[in-house]
């Protein structure tokens, strides 16, 4: 339902098909017979679905239907996560130790749920040689595989090779 719906007398179509607050259908009648209904129950007249032909009208407390609606909007974005891009930078001749740290960085961050840019940065003549920077972050993958998907395959983005692991969605909040 959109933001803004039209109320009681701000509703221009001649005739509606009306619908009260149990959702039981009253029929097609003019909008005139339909505010009298709405009227003599002290309830609104609604129109929720404008595009109709011909339009749908309902029955109710527009300030509490306007409450319960705001309420399920909070709701909604309390339940949106951002999905952010950690960065863990890593160099082709990498010591192990200085690895497995790396490894655990990258492993926190797609615990949480966060995508991981694993970035090799090549000084110098360590250019020559991608096919190390190939196997580390293919290596990363393989250590990462239970946690992670490769969403973007590692390629050589002047002098750094990057590659893109996703979160598995296995929990679901």
């Amino acid at each position: 339902m959109s933001k803004d719906q039209r109320i009681n007398e701000e509703i221009r179509a001649r005739e509606v098909r009306v619908i009260d607050a149990d959702n039981n259908q009253l029929g097609i009648m003019s909008v005139r017979d339909a505010l009298r209904i709405a009227e003599e129950r002290q309830l609104d007249l609604v129109e929720v679905a404008p595009q109709a032909k011909p339009p749908v009208c309902r029955i109710m407390d527009f300030g509490k239907f306007k409450y319960e609606q705001s309420k399920r909007e909070k709701e909604a974005k309390k339940k949106q996560r951002i999905i952010q891009v950690k960065e863990v930078k890593l160099r082709p001749r990498i010591e192990e130790h200085d690895y497995q740290v790396k490894v655990k960085h990258a492993e926190r961050f797609l615990k949480d749920g966060d995508k991981v840019k694993a970035t090799i940065m090549f000084r110098g003549r360590e250019i020559v040689h991608t096919e190390l920077g190939q196997n580390l972050l293919n290596k990363l993958a393989e250590d990462l595989k239970d946690l992670c998907t490769v969403e973007r395959q590692p390629k050589l983005e002047g002098k750094n090779m990057i590659m893109i692991l996703a979160p598995k969605n296995e929990k679901q909040d």
